[in-house]
């Protein structure tokens, strides 16, 4: 894996931006709609093994004042798993004399776009419209496939997929102001964002990490035993096997998509981007992040065991000129899903476990607030 010195993490993590002070926000747009649209692109794709062929977009969006908000859920009605904050479902939108910006969403791996709800509700509040997209052959929803997994390359296409779907929607594209849109993802949605920002991946870098017997796995026991908790054994890719099953199963249904991993999949209408515990972002080559000139924020916790610092925000850092990095104290990596309800936190241990000195709600107005300030600022709103 390619990997930075000692000397240069040790200097990246004293540079570490701390948290910014809050800047006043503008009054907050206190309703939320909620909608959703599901689009059928057709142009030839990629679905990873999705047989439903199709893109499903959640989008949260400032309401009129008489709009009456419900709580929303995640799960089964009798036995919700998250609390995905209040929104009224197809409220008309708040009337405004332009429209507004645009923030597309990228989901974490085998998660769904409404587990970002907490910030897709925020930057509707402060008059953003947000989206996000249940990414093909990755998603709780419809379920996993190796080439899901693996193909991460696609989720970009996704994106840009339903923004084009978007700008022709007769319904939402008059909302939309099409010059100041940005994209915000989570886990392997942050590596998707960066991407549309014109990362471009080397896979290799995860094969040959991951790859039984090399040189590169086996550097030493403990190095490679944390290696492998963090990068080669996702808990959400637990039942394909290993990194090798899992490419070698997409091999013999995604060659093409294989072949062309190491393209540039820049969406040039895309502003900005703010990836939150990034991973596995040491697979982006230091010369197509060095060519990034887009404002770029990253986020990530201090007990991320899954998204270290070291090997995928610092490294992001250290070769985008100008991007900031904001680490959070004892926050991990499932913090920056949803809120867990009580039924949740009693089934899903790991997703819904927190370090007791931490308040997953309290980080995620932390976080959304950073978000909105950051493209308040870089799309000059």
């Amino acid at each position: 894996m390619r990997s930075l010195t000692l000397a240069l993490t040790l200097t990246l993590t004293s540079l570490t931006a701390p948290a910014a002070k809050p800047k006043p926000l503008p009054p907050p747009i206190n309703h939320v709609g909620l909608a959703e649209r599901t689009f059928h692109p057709k142009m030839h794709r990629n679905w990873r093994g999705d047989p439903h062929e199709e893109l499903r977009a959640t989008i949260w969006y400032p309401a009129v004042d008489t709009a009456i908000e419900t709580h929303q859920f995640i799960g089964p009605p009798s036995a919700p798993l998250f609390d995905a904050g209040t929104a009224a479902q197809n409220a008309p939108f708040a009337p405004s004399l332009s429209p507004y910006p645009l923030i597309l969403l990228s989901h974490g791996s085998g998660g769904s776009g409404q587990q970002l709800a907490w910030l897709g509700t925020a930057l509707a509040k402060a008059g953003y419209m947000a989206v996000a997209v249940d990414h093909p052959g990755n998603n709780f929803i419809d379920g996993n496939t190796p080439e899901g997994f693996v193909l991460w390359w696609e989720r970009a296409t996704d994106l840009s997929n339903v923004l084009d779907a978007l700008l022709a929607d007769p319904e939402l594209a008059p909302h939309i102001d099409d010059s100041r849109i940005g994209a915000a993802g989570f886990s392997i949605g942050g590596e998707t964002v960066l991407a549309l920002a014109g990362a471009q991946a080397d896979i290799s870098e995860i094969a040959d990490l991951c790859h039984t017997g090399s040189d590169k796995a086996a550097a030493t026991e403990a190095d490679r035993n944390d290696r492998d908790t963090t990068i080669c054994h996702v808990p959400e890719m637990r039942s394909f096997g290993s990194v090798d099953d899992v490419i070698r199963a997409a091999r013999k249904t995604s060659g093409e998509s294989l072949a062309r991993s190491a393209e540039s999949y820049r969406d040039p209408r895309i502003k900005a981007v703010f990836a939150i515990a990034p991973a596995p972002v040491f697979t982006l080559t230091q010369e197509s992040l060095h060519a990034i000139k887009l404002p770029v924020e990253l986020v990530v916790g201090s007990a991320d065991r899954i998204a270290k610092a070291r090997d995928n925000a610092d490294y992001v850092r250290a070769y985008i000129r100008g991007a900031r990095e904001t680490i959070i104290p004892n926050a991990v990596h499932y913090t920056f899903l949803d809120t867990c309800t009580a039924i949740g936190k009693a089934q899903l241990a790991t997703e819904c476990t927190d370090d007791p000195l931490i308040d997953r709600t309290t980080i995620h107005t932390q976080v959304s607030t950073e978000a909105i300030n950051f493209f308040n600022h870089a799309l000059h709103l």
